[in-house]
C-alpha cells in the first residue's frame, strides 16, 4: 500500500444534498478497490440547509486537510464551492454543481448570493481544472433530487479524478443501498458521467 499516490478530497454542500452519503459511497468504492481510506467530518449540520463539509484521503492517515492542501473540491452548491476554494491547491480539481440552493440568510434577504458567472470567475483565477454539472436536474431526471450527489461523482470519476474508476462507485453503491435507491443513483452516476464525457 505504501505505492498508493496520496489524495485528499474535500467535500461540501448543504443539508439535504447527500453530501456525507457521497463521502461513505466514495470511501466503501476505494476500499472495494483495495485503497486505505480515512474519511472525515468536519463540520456538518443535520437540519436542511445548514453547511455540510468533508473529507476523503486516500493514502493517508490524518483526515484533516488544511488550506492549500485539497487535490480535489467536490462542491453540491456553488457558493459552497466558492468558501471551500481555499482548502483547495492551486490548479488542483474542481467538480461544481450548476445550480444554487440560496441559503437561508440569502431567502430571508439578509445577503445576497453571487451569481454562476462569478463562482466560475474566481473558481477559475484559482484553477483551470474546473467542471459544472446542473445536480438537481441530474438528480430529478434520475428519479430523486437527492441524487445529484451521485452524479457530481460520476461527473469526477468519468474525468479520472479518483484512483479507481465509475464502475467502483456503482458496486459500492449496489452493495450499500436497497435495491430502488439503488437504482435512482446509479442512474445519477450515469448522467453525471454523460454530463462532461
Amino acid at each position: 500500500m505504501s505505492n498508493v499516490k496520496p489524495l485528499r478530497i474535500f467535500m461540501t454542500g448543504v443539508g439535504g444534498q447527500g453530501t456525507l452519503t457521497a463521502t461513505t459511497l466514495l470511501a466503501k468504492a476505494a476500499l472495494l478497490s483495495g485503497l486505505p481510506v480515512t474519511s472525515g467530518e468536519i463540520h456538518g449540520m443535520a437540519q436542511r440547509g445548514g453547511v455540510v463539509e468533508s473529507t476523503l484521503l486516500i493514502g493517508l492517515k490524518s483526515p484533516k486537510i488544511g488550506p492549500g492542501e485539497a487535490d480535489i473540491l467536490l462542491g453540491f452548491e456553488p457558493l459552497e464551492t466558492l468558501r471551500a476554494l481555499p482548502y483547495l491547491r492551486r490548479n488542483g480539481l474542481v467538480f461544481s454543481s450548476s445550480e444554487a440552493i440560496p441559503p437561508l440568510s440569502v431567502s430571508t434577504g439578509q445577503h445576497s448570493c453571487p451569481d454562476l458567472e462569478s463562482v466560475r470567475e474566481r473558481v477559475a483565477d484559482w484553477t483551470e481544472n474546473a467542471w459544472y454539472v446542473p445536480c438537481q436536474s441530474l438528480g430529478i431526471q434520475a428519479g430523486a433530487v437527492q441524487s445529484g450527489n451521485l452524479a457530481l461523482l460520476g461527473a469526477a470519476a468519468e474525468r479520472g479524478a479518483f484512483p479507481f474508476g465509475p464502475d467502483a462507485i456503482a458496486e459500492a453503491i449496489k452493495a450499500n443501498m436497497k435495491a430502488k435507491i439503488a437504482d435512482i443513483n446509479l442512474n445519477a452516476l450515469e448522467l453525471g458521467r454523460k454530463a462532461v464525457a
